[in-house]
């Protein structure tokens, strides 16, 4: 899976679970401040990526995360090898 392919996942979910314009999120789009996401559609975030990709992301390095492109870093750092 791709850096982008990533990128747009996480990016659907976000619009998707938070009401926005996808076209309005970018990998610099910061959650908290541009989003006004919380830390519980953070962890919604990461439980979906975690169901559906098989990501494992431990706690301390999703609280850390504060924009969109981290997010996509923090899932491709974590991808089983088979979905590389």
């Amino acid at each position: 899976m791709t850096r982008d392919e990533v990128l747009d996942i996480v990016r659907r979910h976000l619009a998707e679970e938070l009401e926005v314009d996808p076209d309005q999120i970018t990998e610099s789009t910061r959650l908290k401040e541009d989003l006004e996401a919380d830390s519980l559609d953070l962890f919604t975030l990461v439980q979906e990526l975690e169901d559906s990709h098989g990501v494992v992301l431990p706690e301390e390095e999703a609280a850390r995360i504060t924009t969109v492109g981290e997010a996509a870093d923090a899932v491709l750092r974590h991808l089983p090898a088979t979905a590389s």
